[in-house]
């Protein structure tokens, strides 16, 4: 990734902008043990006090990186119960990288912070349907299976 996906002007704009970057070797001491890395590259979202929310392991193109990143984000806002500001980083996943493998995923926790905001399971069940329709053989379409119910 260092060669083609790092370089990229929307990458380093938005690493930038939004993340603190850390660069090591894969088999660096004691932190490749710590956080389990076993395969390079490994891209480990944390929180300020270093606590992991979002994995992602092997290449990625410039796009699939910065949603991914995004998705790491939101994840992390989500997890420390900041749930419109993950809505708003899962947003920008499935709007602004709409053909990259971090939406589904995306579209299925922005529903469930949508709920934890506003406690209607409505966007719940149109986070299945959405799933189903765009994403059919998807894991999370599966997860998602049960508010199709709602």
């Amino acid at each position: 990734m260092e060669a083609v996906t790092f370089p990229q002007d929307s990458v380093v704009e938005f690493i930038e902008k939004n993340v603190v970057p850390v660069r090591l070797p894969h088999d660096h001491e004691p932190l490749a043990r710590e956080f389990d890395v076993k395969w390079t590259p490994t891209l480990v979202v944390l929180d300020e006090s270093g606590d992991e929310h979002y994995r992602t392991v092997g290449f990625l193109s410039a796009e699939e990186l910065v949603a991914s990143l995004k998705l790491g984000l939101g994840k992390t806002s989500f997890d420390a119960d900041r749930f419109e500001e993950a809505v708003g980083w899962f947003d920008q996943v499935v709007d602004g990288h709409p053909s990259t493998s971090s939406v589904p995923e995306a579209i299925f926790y922005r529903a469930v912070a949508q709920f934890k905001t506003g406690h209607d399971p409505a966007p719940l069940k149109a986070a299945y349907e959405e799933l189903e329709k765009r994403f059919p053989e998807n894991e999370w379409t599966k997860r998602a299976y049960p508010y199709r119910l709602l």
